[in-house]
Parts: structure tokens; sequence; C-alpha cells
């Protein structure tokens, strides 16, 4: 058992004083499966990367927009979307915790 939002005190701190200002933390990887907690600062960028073969996305804490071609989902805390199948990137527009949930194989 994890408590999540000590885990996003911990690692905001940890993003706060790093130089990327981002933290994250493998949660769960049981086979195909893996869900992770990603911590980023305000205006902080996890660059265009591909999808893996299904995820899904959903905001613990602050704002964040999923970018993808041309189009953004900005996605606030309490909210949950699938990330398309197609490259895309994140930024958080406030301090931000996301749980990502990602199945690596079918």
């Amino acid at each position: 058992m994890a408590d999540l939002y000590a885990l996003v005190a911990e690692h905001l701190d940890k993003a706060r004083t790093a130089a990327h200002g981002r933290s994250a933390e493998l949660l769960l990887h049981d086979g195909p499966l893996r869900q992770s907690l990603i911590v980023l600062t305000g205006g902080t960028e996890l660059s265009e990367h591909d999808t893996p073969t299904a995820a899904t996305l959903f905001v613990l804490r602050g704002r964040v927009g999923l970018t993808t071609g041309s189009d953004t989902l900005e996605l606030a805390e309490g909210e949950f979307a699938p990330i398309p199948h197609e490259r895309h990137g994140l930024t958080a527009m406030d301090d931000s915790a996301v749980v990502l949930t990602a199945v690596t194989e079918v």
C-alpha cells in the first residue's frame, strides 16, 4: 500500500530542486502493466514521445496539457483521460502530479 498524496509531496520537493523540474516513481510493474507517479513543476514539459500499447493519465494535483500534433487536451485535478495512440507530450501548467497507467505489450 502506498499513500499517493505523501508520495506526491515527496516528489514535488524533489522536482522543485531538480534541474529538469520533474520527479517520478514506478508504483507498479506487473507483467505488461505499469503504473507510474510523475510529478512536474509548473511550466515543465515532457517532450513528445511514442505511446505504449494502451495508457491512461489521471491527474492527482494541478493542471496538465496532453499534446498531440496540433491539439492539446487540458486536464485538471481529478480528471482522467486515455492517452491517444500517437506521439504525445505533457506540459504542467501548475505544479502537477499524474498517475500514468500503461500496458506495454499485448
